[in-house]
């Protein structure tokens, strides 16, 4: 009998992202292989687990990765389900095409992007599309708040069932007490069978995700890593001890706050 930790992670729909083998790829200075994480999947792959969580610095890689892993597996470049055709600007990397989706066997292919930077066309585009999409119960989107939208439509049922959900930034626009709110519901969706969660966030909040993997991306690429020792995390703890020891260094006239 498979064990309980060997149960949860079966039906993975991403087990693993790795290089389609006989695509022949730029020159290694060219981008996104100039990035250390981007190449670094490329030469080794990128295990994922039920939950992974992807943290690092501006230019690190996190959301080339995460849109990468979203159109290998079918999903729009700017937000959507599997096979969602909106598109208002097109500015994703050519990764995807150098990337393929390792899937378990019988795992769903029902998957949902999410990303903060093109969720305003997302929501348009669910907006004028309301009347004719079986989601005809999706409240007007641009009626509420940034933060509001993005709760409302994780509360559809688009997030109810199994498959493969991919988040880049989800935190932008979100409370405290919102991001809070957002761990539970990715909790909740990761314990599910045959469903996978895969984030991109500089949120601390976000990497405390009960039982995630943890992938921390930089200059040396990418590693694992616990809560605790994420630069984000010590970043943040430093900060709330003692704001002005950090804001020396970009304020100047600090003495006048």
């Amino acid at each position: 009998m498979a064990s309980r930790r060997q149960a949860w992670e079966e039906g993975l729909p991403a087990r693993r992202l790795e290089r389609v083998q006989h695509i022949e790829l730029p020159e290694p200075g060219t981008w996104p292989r100039t990035v250390p994480a981007v190449e670094q999947v490329l030469t080794h792959g990128l295990d994922l687990a039920r939950c992974t969580v992807l943290v690092g610095e501006n230019g690190s890689g996190k959301s080339t990765l995460v849109e990468a892993l979203a159109m290998a597996a079918g999903m729009n470049a700017e937000g959507g389900s599997t096979g969602a055709q909106h598109r208002t600007h097109a500015s994703e990397s050519p990764l995807h095409e150098w990337v393929r989706v390792v899937r378990d066997p019988g795992a769903p292919r029902w998957g949902y992007f999410v990303r903060a930077e093109t969720m305003h066309g997302l929501f348009t585009y669910l907006d004028t599309s309301r009347s004719e999409s079986p989601w005809s119960r999706d409240p007007l989107f641009h009626t509420l708040s940034h933060g509001e939208s993005f709760v409302a439509l994780l509360g559809t049922k688009r997030f109810r069932g199994e498959g493969l959900f991919v988040l880049d930034e989800p935190e932008a626009g979100l409370s405290f007490s919102a991001q809070l709110h957002l761990v539970a519901e990715l909790t909740e969706m990761a314990r599910r069978p045959r469903t996978q969660v895969v984030i991109a966030t500089h949120s601390p909040v976000l990497a405390a995700i009960p039982g995630a993997r943890l992938l921390e991306l930089g200059e040396h690429g990418v590693r694992r890593s616990t809560w605790e020792d994420l630069d984000v995390v010590a970043h943040h703890r430093g900060f709330l001890e003692h704001p002005r020891r950090y804001l020396r260094h970009v304020v100047d006239d600090l003495d006048d706050l």
